[in-house]
Parts: structure tokens; C-alpha cells; sequence
């Protein structure tokens, strides 16, 4: 018989563990914090019960002394006369073993005990001086431990002589403790109730608290399913910056995917034309090859600027709502060194006026797109000098300040009947091409992506063209 092969074991790794949800975190931590507080609050309590008691305690072993004093007498010869079992403060003095106790002793041998003390050892005790008064307790004797109240009197007799007396009560910890334990028994109980009740109503706040991110998962699960195209629902104050952010993300999403869609299709458009010349061209028997090939030449660089300008279209990121801060300046140093070597012949002097701590909200590639076309557009037609403003416009209640940007040359300008030709939006992207050429097409659409506004006039100081962007704040 063959074997068996061995089977194959693989280790899968084991999937990570779920993090516990909002409500359980909230439940535990919450759980802990009611533990440790009504455990402090029973172990207040309970101490405070044991003070009272020991209080009470005393008092009424002190009374009971009183009132066996009061029960004591002196005859006319000086001897101690023990008071009687009628006149005893409690029952229990007269049951053997009952854990109450009491104990006179005085001069001449004089040594009494109630009932019940009969057979118990109270060696330990010595006489105070009249007037002083003691209590003491828990101490261990051979009965167990005892609390007991002392207090030393004296009375003078006829014959002028003092006697001296010393009356004990003495009461078992056992009787003690069992009244102390019944009351933490019955503070548990209770506690552990309050406790269970607490938990309960925090459980259902707890629900009700987390009602408003309940309803944004379900909301973003409507986004999702396309039945609708942004969070619209009412939400608590905390939520609404969060739901904001989630709405322009979603927006950005889809306008960023509009965007490659609509340039897609403009490039199909825009290239049909040049293509359909090339095939005329190549197919076409009349004409020189000199003139077919220029004309060729001509299309195909008209296709590579159509492909180069809807490509920096769809690269074009738009406004984002976790964009990080991109400076201004060490960027525009950059763009104007290359700019004056291109444009060295023409001995162009730009000049700065950029505010502190100036900064881009965006894609760095963005950035560089706008300011280097508006930059590159002033250095072509500039006579000599460009000037670069760029302020910071913070809005209150906005996180982010908005942006103005404006380049100024001082060379022919554009002529106002020609602005709105060229700020026209809507246009297909081979039809822009003319005109200004692809920089300012490309300043639009980026300026349009970051929600903005660009205006095109004449410089007062310069008196050529000035290129105004504005950029929200957000």
C-alpha cells in the first residue's frame, strides 16, 4: 500500500483583532471609574460608620458606669455596698457569657462582677485616681479582644476617711464588629444596586451620545450606495467641521474625476482635427514632399502642445481638504532665476513684494504651474521690469486664509475689448490654445480647481497687463 503523503500546513496569519467600538471603550472606562468610585464611597462610608459606632460605644459604656455608680454606696463603717440586680442598665449583665461585662473594684479588697462575668479574668484592669476616665479597646485578653470604659470615683464617709472605687463595663469586639458588619452587608448591597442602576444609564447615554456618528455611518453608506451625493443631515456642533470635511473631500473626489473625464474628451476632440490634416496630407499625390512635410510638422507640434496642455489639465489637483502648507518664496526665487537665463537677452528685472510667512494651500506641482505661466507670460511681454505681489487674506472662521497673487509687467497690456475673450471659460481646449497661448489656459483651469477667481486689467504703476488670482479662504 502506498503512504499517505504528508499534508501540507500553512500559517496563516492570524487576522488582527478588532478594536472595540466607541461604546465599549466608553462602557469599560466608565465601568472602572464607578468601581473605583463607589468603592471609595462605601470604604468613606463604612469608616465613618465604624467612628460613629466606636462613639456610641463609648457613650453607652460610659453610661452604664454612671449608672452602676449611682447604684453604689458607702455604709456608715467605710465598706463598699454593691448595688443591686434590680437596678441593672441592661438584661445581659445578668447572662452569663452575653459579652457584656461589668467590674467594680475598691479599698479594703473590694471586688465586684455582674453575672455575667462570672469566670472571666479581669486581672488586666488597675484602679484609676478618682475623676479620671478611660476607654480602651480593642485589646486581647484571655476572653478575646474587648473594648471597656473605666472611671475611678470616691466617696467620704463620717469619719472623714475616703474611699476609693474603680467601676469597669467591658463589651466583646465580637458584638461589636457584628453590628459594624450588618451595616457594611446592607451598604454593599445597596452600593452594588446604585452601581448596576449607574451602568444601566450610562449604557443609554451613551447610545444616545453616539446617535449622531451612528447616523454618519449610515449617511456615508447612502454616499456610497449613490443615493446621495453628500452628507445633508443635521448633525451636533462637534460633528460639523468633520461632516464639512467629508463633503469636500467627496466634492473634490468628483470634480477631480470630472475633470479627467471632460479632459480625456477634449483631447479626443481637440486631436481629430490635426490627425484628420496628417491623413489628408499623407494621402494627398499633389504638392511638393517639401510643403507636405511642413505642413505634417506644423500639425504634429500643434498635437504636442494639445497633449502637453490637457495633460497639465488632468494634473491639475484642485483645492483639497488636508492640502499642506507649500511656501511661496523659496519657489518664486526658483522660477525667476530660470526665467531671467531664458529671457537674458531682453535684461527683464523682476522684482518681490511677497508677504511673510506666504503660503500655497495645495499641490506643490500646482503652485509651480500658476505662478511660473503668470511669471513666464509677464517675462514674453515685459519691457524691462515684473512685479510679484502676493498677500494672505485670513477670513474669521476659516482655518485656512485665502491667497492673492498678481503679476504686473509694464509691457503693451491687453486691450480691454480682448479680456473677455481671454478669461471666456467653456471653450474647447484646441480652440484656447490660440490666442494667449496654453499658460493662460492652464492659470484657468488651475484657478478654477482651486474654487478662485482670476482678473485680468491694467498695472497703475507698470502700465502693462496684471494678472490678479484670488484664492478663497477655507
Amino acid at each position: 500500500m502506498p503512504s499517505r503523503a504528508p499534508t501540507a500546513t500553512t500559517n496563516e496569519p492570524e487576522s488582527p483583532r478588532q478594536p472595540l467600538s466607541l461604546a465599549a471603550r466608553a462602557a469599560i472606562a466608565t465601568g472602572f471609574v464607578l468601581a473605583g468610585f463607589l468603592g471609595l464611597v462605601g470604604l468613606t462610608l463604612s469608616q465613618a460608620n465604624k467612628e460613629r459606632a466606636l462613639s456610641a460605644l463609648h457613650d453607652r459604656l460610659q453610661n452604664y458606669v454612671i449608672a452602676y455608680i449611682t447604684n453604689t454606696d458607702v455604709n456608715r463603717y467605710g465598706k463598699l455596698l454593691p448595688p443591686s440586680s434590680d437596678t441593672l442598665p441592661d438584661p445581659n449583665f445578668l447572662r452569663p457569657g452575653s459579652g457584656l461585662y461589668a467590674v467594680a473594684v475598691g479599698d479594703h479588697g473590694f471586688h465586684w462582677e455582674s453575672s455575667s462575668s462570672i469566670g472571666r479574668d479581669f486581672s488586666f484592669l488597675k484602679p484609676l485616681e478618682p475623676g479620671q476616665g478611660e476607654f480602651v479597646g480593642p485589646i486581647d485578653t484571655r476572653m478575646g479582644r474587648l473594648y471597656y470604659y473605666s472611671y475611678g470615683v470616691a466617696w467620704d464617709t463620717d469619719e472623714k476617711k475616703s474611699v476609693r472605687l474603680t467601676m469597669t463595663v467591658a463589651q466583646t469586639e465580637e458584638q461589636f464588629e457584628g453590628e459594624s458588619a450588618a451595616y457594611r452587608r446592607t451598604l454593599v448591597i445597596w452600593l452594588s444596586i446604585l452601581g448596576v442602576m449607574l451602568i444601566v444609564l450610562q449604557l443609554l447615554l451613551l447610545r444616545w451620545s453616539l446617535t449622531p456618528l451612528r447616523k454618519v455611518a449610515s449617511d456615508m453608506a447612502r454616499v456610497e450606495h449613490g443615493d446621495s451625493e453628500r452628507l445633508d443631515s443635521q448633525y451636533p456642533m462637534e460633528l460639523t467641521g468633520l461632516t464639512e470635511r467629508i463633503n469636500a473631500f467627496i466634492t473634490n473626489e468628483r470634480e477631480q474625476r470630472t475633470r479627467y473625464r471632460h479632459t480625456l474628451a477634449d483631447l479626443a476632440h481637440s486631436l481629430k482635427t490635426p490627425l484628420a490634416v496628417i491623413r489628408s496630407q499623407l494621402e494627398s499625390s499633389t504638392g511638393d514632399e517639401t510643403s507636405r512635410r511642413n505642413g505634417v510638422l506644423m500639425q504634429v507640434r500643434r498635437m504636442d502642445e494639445l497633449v502637453a496642455y490637457q495633460l497639465s489639465r488632468a494634473a491639475t489637483s484642485g483645492r483639497q481638504t488636508f492640502a499642506s502648507a507649500v511656501p511661496i518664496a523659496s519657489h518664486a526665487e526658483d522660477l525667476v532665476q530660470s526665467l531671467e537665463k531664458v529671457h537674458a537677452v531682453k535684461n527683464v528685472l523682476c522684482e518681490f513684494d511677497i508677504e511673510d510667512g506666504a503660503v500655497f494651500y495645495g499641490e506643490q506641482g500646482d503652485l509651480l504651474e500658476l505662478m511660473g505661466n503668470l511669471l513666464e507670460n509677464a517675462f514674453k511681454w515685459a519691457a524691462h521690469r515684473v512685479l510679484l505681489v502676493v498677500r494672505m487674506q485670513p477670513q474669521p472662521g476659516r482655518q485656512r486664509p485665502g491667497l492673492q497673487m498678481s503679476v504686473e509687467d509694464d509691457g503693451p497690456g491687453i486691450a480691454p475689448d480682448k479680456i473677455e475673450k481671454v478669461l471666456q471659460r467653456g471653450v474647447r481646449g484646441d480652440e484656447r490654445v490660440q490666442g494667449h497661448g496654453i499658460g493662460l489656459s492652464i492659470v484657468q483651469d488651475i484657478v478654477h480647481a482651486y474654487n478662485g477667481e482670476l482678473v485680468v486689467d491694467r498695472s497703475q504703476e507698470f502700465g502693462g497687463a496684471r494678472f490678479t488670482v484670488t484664492l478663497a479662504a477655507s
